[in-house]
């Protein structure tokens, strides 16, 4: 009896590994990732270190000073990497002229923000990814436009992050339309991605998903004393401020309080990131940002784009929106001395592994339904295939209460039925490419 139960088990254990589902990592992309340096982030964040402060409000006409001085200098690097893009990589300062408002605008101001356009390859593909970090720094007090405001790691370290990321991938190319921005005026209230966002909505560009980056480059925390440069945090909203009173009888009538698209971008960023980067955990946090806090993500969520905020696991709050000073043997300030520069090359590679992913795979599939016709304890969905370059489609699963998806069936069909029944469990359907990418997971509606 004891040999027949060992031989059992050993046969199902090998017909369960036999069924996994194997996930590579992408040649390219894993290229990408590795080509990350440390060096060149450190040697970005000193260079901005250098223009003293780089408050919105600050000086715009010195070359050497102030914000002006900042934003020109980081649109000279997008110049750069413009150069071995093969005429793909643009890039400009795009300025606006913002009036006093009597809150944190005390003149009026040209604010810019640094922006950088690789275009995607495929003139069929509309779609656009964004990445931000914002240029801006402050000390204490937000008006002060003259202290120096080194700003190294809130927000150099997204910043660099960006630039890193157009280094990189500006000598790759891919379907879609990837665009980097280092945004001014996020102190100021959220200028900066305000007059983006507004923009894009205006203009009507295909923004799929933008990633914001504030604060990525420091390993410990205040008061707590954790030190710790292993955990990223994703911050995503959960119902979605963008006409929530048009979706919200939907939203509760199917379950979806979980699944709007920026909770499934930072589903999304944590499946690929930790894919290809080792040694860290995304943790996804279920707020669209910090307890009563925002960041430059927001203005997208709020015009209807799938955004999230990537930030460090652990904030330092000595070292975060303080004037340069010493007391009673604890120094002040957002120095550089105070970053972990392994800790930011690790982040800034999520942002690529997660953008050239995206950026690769093919369109989401399009009208994706879940039949309801007939009472079942199975589930059939059915969809459209985008245009081109489709190797067939995962259908994801999870139970209602598991924060990320747990199984991935895939199919070279338009249709699956699973043995698995859609009162117990959330399902969703992705595009998969020649090359392994995965697109977004689209969520069914109704169908009958």
């Amino acid at each position: 009896m004891k040999k027949l139960f060992i031989l059992f088990f050993f046969s199902a254990l090998t017909l369960s590994l036999t069924a996994q589902t194997t996930v590579n990592r992408n040649a390219d992309i894993e290229t990408m990732v590795k080509t990350v340096n440390a060096d060149s982030l450190k040697s970005y964040i000193t260079k901005m270190v250098s223009f003293g402060t780089r408050s919105t409000i600050s000086d715009t006409k010195s070359k050497s000073k102030g914000i002006g001085a900042a934003r020109n200098w980081v649109v000279s690097k997008f110049s750069q990497f413009a150069k071995q893009g093969d005429g793909r990589l643009t890039a400009f300062l795009d300025t606006v002229t913002i009036k006093p408002d009597g809150k944190r605008v005390d003149q009026q101001i040209v604010l810019g923000n640094a922006v950088a356009i690789l275009k995607g390859t495929n003139p069929e593909d509309k779609r656009v990814f964004v990445v931000s970090g914002h240029l801006d720094s402050r000390v204490t007090d937000v008006m002060n436009r003259v202290s120096d405001a080194p700003g190294a790691n809130d927000d150099g370290s997204g910043v660099a992050g960006v630039i890193e990321a157009a280094r990189i991938m500006s000598r790759f190319k891919f379907g879609a339309t990837i665009i980097f921005v280092a945004v001014s005026g996020e102190e100021q209230s959220l200028l900066g991605s305000g007059f983006m966002a507004a923009k894009a909505k205006k203009e009507g560009w295909n923004i799929e998903a933008m990633l914001n980056n504030d604060m990525i480059g420091s390993n410990n925390a205040s008061e707590t004393q954790i030190i710790d440069n292993t955990k990223l945090r994703v911050f995503s909203e959960g119902l979605p401020s963008f006409e929530l009173d048009k979706n919200a009888k939907n939203i509760r009538q199917l379950g979806l309080e979980n699944d709007g698209k920026s909770r499934q971008l930072a589903r999304y960023v944590k499946e690929i990131g930790e894919r290809y980067v080792d040694h860290l955990e995304v943790k996804l946090i279920y707020r669209n940002d910090r307890f009563l806090r925002g960041g430059d993500h927001t203005p997208f969520v709020e015009n209807g784009f799938a955004a999230v905020r990537l930030t460090e696991m652990n904030e330092n709050f000595d070292h975060q929106h303080q004037d340069l000073r010493t007391e009673k043997g604890v120094k002040y300030g957002d120095l550089i001395e105070f970053m972990d520069f392994e800790y930011l090359r690790k982040n800034t590679a999520v942002n690529i592994a997660v953008l050239a992913n995206l950026a690769k795979a093919p369109m989401v599939p399009a009208e994706v339904k879940v039949d309801v016709k007939n009472l079942s304890n199975s589930t059939f969905l059915y969809w459209k295939s985008p245009a081109a370059g489709v190797k067939g489609f995962f259908v994801l699963m999870r139970e209602t209460s598991s924060p990320v998806w747990e199984k991935k069936f895939f199919t070279t069909a338009k249709e699956l039925r699973l043995p698995y029944s859609k009162d117990n469990y959330l399902f969703a359907v992705q595009s998969v490419g020649i090359d392994d990418s995965e697109s977004l997971p689209v969520v069914p509606t109704v169908g009958r």
